[in-house]
């Protein structure tokens, strides 16, 4: 998709300098997809100790031996 953006060249130039991309648009898809992953991440930081999950590890650990029917 074709879009006119007004970035400022200089803040353009260092991205790509520092991402070590030869294309514009590679530095802003990279930029998008990392600002997404960041935020993804913060979002699943918030919902540490919210989530109840009532698995049994010891039995979820065990694995049923080749060959042997129960």
């Amino acid at each position: 998709m074709r879009t006119t953006l007004d970035i400022p060249e200089d803040l353009l130039e260092e991205a790509r300098s520092v991402l070590g991309y030869k294309s514009k648009t590679d530095v802003i898809v990279f930029s998008l997809r990392e600002l997404v992953r960041r935020e993804r991440i913060k979002e699943l930081k918030a919902l540490a100790g919210k989530v109840r999950l009532d698995i049994d590890v010891d039995r979820s650990r065990r694995r049923p031996r080749r060959g042997v029917r129960r």
